[in-house]
């Protein structure tokens, strides 16, 4: 380039009139050139070596190059030719010397300023220097990203994201490269920069606290295995209660079941307390526990009549035989007759409802038996005896779980007056127009 370049001089030069433009000419032709050689350098690079790294990718069974391909990895390697045309071919207008410009007597100097620009290779080579940083920023930007692809498709991503600390790379990736931009535009070494940034350590710190807080919080998630993409997570001083559907280095993204996104920082799953469901999920059921409460005014010894009846019904029949005959032994033994509900033992009507119920449940197709299984009478209030179920569904599913859970206690309610108990409730209106107080 430096040849073609005093061509061009020489030829404007000889041409009557261009005297004065001849340089400016000559290295404005120059620098179009190198352009158009880049351009055409950087085309070919990407029609052919591009094409046939795609092609070489399609054809292999891994997955990884495919990736680098989609993220540009390649694309961005490719501009390499251009910015190495510009960088060896940016002191065309600077003359071969054997010694350095500064050692020169002033009339050198002069002389070959009317040849050639000395300014102009500084000017390019910082241009090509900084297209070089730019190239590398983005590639390794591309790499990233093609890495935490890549990494998705493990089976340690779901367990172990990585999104946090790619992040985090990029965030000095990114840094370093402003500190290098800004040293080849002021013309400093990038050392002096660095060193004075720690003056603004304090600054830094506060201005990248989040970042900072974020990445210590996105270790402690990942090691502890506190929360991962798609669990159910809740959280109610961040009115979050969802799925988890992307954790990044600064927030965490849940989306709720009303559709809505909470965003949380990062830092607050480990600052603050939240209930993680994914135990549940991975348990084989889901819990069900509620409680019906029995009007004590309701609840009685069983008569002979009671119990006849009871015997009728093929859940209890057996308990109901089993349980009279045991408690008239024991009457017996004592010298007690059957009529003295005083002194005796005798069935309940809320007892033997609460066996119902235990034999009811056991023989659900729904519920898990292998847990956690319990039918249990709470302490009594002002508002009736509480009977609890405290049992486990097998489906886990939103939707099912409840349609499983309201199914039971349709059959609870309705059941409850089989036993010549009550539910209780507070009074409605109706309730105290039936009783027609005040007419």
């Amino acid at each position: 380039m430096r040849i073609i370049y005093k061509f061009l001089l020489d030829y404007f030069r000889e041409l009557g009139g261009m005297e004065s433009l001849a340089k400016p000419t000559a290295a404005f032709i120059c620098i179009v050139a190198i352009i158009f050689i880049a351009w055409f350098a950087h085309f070919l690079t990407r029609k052919i070596i591009l094409r046939f790294v795609s092609r070489i990718a399609k054809r292999t069974k891994t997955d990884w190059d495919d990736i680098l391909v989609k993220n540009k990895v390649f694309s961005g390697l490719a501009h390499l030719i251009p910015a190495l045309i510009l960088f060896y071919t940016a002191d065309f207008s600077y003359p071969v010397l054997h010694q350095d410009l500064s050692e020169l007597s002033t009339n050198a100097v002069e002389l070959l300023s009317k040849d050639y620009y000395f300014a102009l290779t500084a000017i390019l080579l910082k241009v090509a220097r900084l297209y070089f940083t730019l190239i590398i920023v983005f590639v390794a930007n591309s790499i990233l990203n093609a890495a935490s692809e890549i990494y998705n498709t493990t089976s340690y991503a779901h367990h172990r994201p990585i999104k946090g600390y790619v992040q985090l790379i990029k965030i000095l990736v990114f840094f370093m490269s402003g500190i290098m931009i800004i040293a080849l535009l002021l013309g400093k070494d990038p050392t002096v920069l660095l060193a004075g940034l720690g003056a603004l350590a304090a600054v830094l710190i506060l201005v990248f606290k989040d970042t900072l807080l974020g990445f210590v919080a996105s270790i402690q998630l990942s090691a502890n295995d506190m929360v991962k993409i798609g669990d159910w997570i809740e959280m109610k001083s961040h009115r979050a209660d969802g799925t988890v559907t992307d954790i990044t280095l600064n927030t965490v993204k849940v989306q709720n079941w009303d559709k809505t996104i909470s965003t949380i920082p990062t830092y607050a799953l480990v600052a603050e307390s939240f209930n993680n469901w994914k135990g549940m999920e991975e348990s084989g059921g889901r819990r069900i526990k509620r409680a019906v409460s029995i009007d004590m005014g309701s609840i009685k010894f069983c008569d002979s009549a009671m119990l006849n009846r009871f015997e009728k019904f093929d859940l209890i029949r057996d308990y109901v035989l089993q349980k009279e005959k045991e408690l008239k032994e024991h009457n017996r033994s004592k010298n007690l007759s059957d009529e003295d509900y005083i002194s005796g033992r005798h069935q309940t009507n809320i007892g033997i409802f609460r066996k119902y119920l235990e034999v009811f449940l056991s023989q659900h197709p729904m519920i898990n038996s292998d847990m956690t299984f319990l039918v249990r009478q709470l302490n009594p209030s002002e508002k009736g005896v509480p009977i609890e179920i405290y049992v486990f569904s097998k489906d886990q599913e939103w939707a099912n779980y409840e349609a499983i859970q309201s199914d039971i206690f349709d059959h609870i309610f309705a059941v409850v007056p089989e036993f010549e108990l009550k539910v209780f409730q507070q009074p409605s209106g109706a309730d105290i127009l039936k009783l027609k107080i005040g007419v």
